[in-house]
């Protein structure tokens, strides 16, 4: 994608690397609409930054999906750009008794079944530009996963794979795919990443996402030097040195 001149809707917008994605990309001159489930936390963006637009949307409720595109579309015809961002990290206990199968579900739900389900609903629309672009956020977990975090590591590799997939299925229309896989960030995400030495300073991950954005608009892949040891471990011939370096 132009690095501006867009209208871009960000799921998962109200914190984390969706709000510094949004603040980012508004600087460089986009329209941006922030979606989530709490309006208190998009308020608080919106009000910080003059321009930008906010809508509720919890991306696990397939309803609500459909209702907010048909909404988003007719309030802002010109979007061209979705940022599928929102999802929910939560570390399991597979042996635990009993096991909660309902947080897997809900990570199913909001970070894979979320994704699948807005771009499908947005996609009649984004093939009517000129030119559109689908984000899909994963991991670097996509490609190691960490064990503490099965079902979230799992529900990221499906969205690497369905990326692909929709990259290759839309190859001769107008829209662009690309997958951004961070490293970990210093958000809130998970108890205690923000205060991890080993994340990633938010504002430096943003910069640098920012700038592989201007160097390759078109993607395929929007990843940060400090995930490539994550991307490139199978390739490499590292990925069991990898594994055990990430889960002890």
């Amino acid at each position: 994608m132009n690095i501006s001149g867009n209208t871009i809707l960000i799921t998962g917008g109200g914190t984390g690397i969706g709000r510094a994605l949004a603040e980012a990309l508004q600087a460089e001159g986009n329209t941006i609409i922030v979606t989530g489930r709490r309006e208190g936390l998009l308020k608080e963006v919106v009000a910080a930054n003059p321009g930008m637009a906010y809508a509720v949307l919890d991306v696990s409720d397939a309803q609500a999906i459909t209702a907010f595109a048909a909404q988003v579309m007719t309030e802002h015809p010109a979007l061209n750009v979705v940022i599928n961002n929102a999802g929910v990290m939560v570390a399991e206990d597979l042996l635990a008794e009993p096991f909660d199968l309902a947080v897997a579900e809900g990570m199913i739900t909001t970070n894979l079944l979320g994704p699948i389900r807005l771009t499908a609903a947005l996609l009649p629309h984004l093939r009517q530009q000129p030119r559109a672009t689908v984000m899909m956020v994963s991991s670097g977990l996509a490609f190691v996963p960490l064990t503490a975090t099965p079902t979230y590591s799992a529900t990221k590799a499906a969205i690497h794979s369905y990326s692909q997939s929709l990259r290759h299925q839309l190859r001769d229309t107008n829209i662009d795919v690309i997958e951004i896989s961070p490293p970990a960030v210093a958000t809130d995400l998970m108890p205690g990443h923000a205060e991890n030495p080993q994340s990633m300073p938010l504002d430096a991950y943003i910069a640098e996402t920012v700038s592989v954005l201007k160097a390759h608009p078109t993607g395929p892949e929007n990843g940060v030097e400090r995930v490539q040891f994550l991307r490139r471990a199978e390739a490499s011939g590292t990925y069991d040195e990898v594994f055990t370096m990430l889960n002890g």
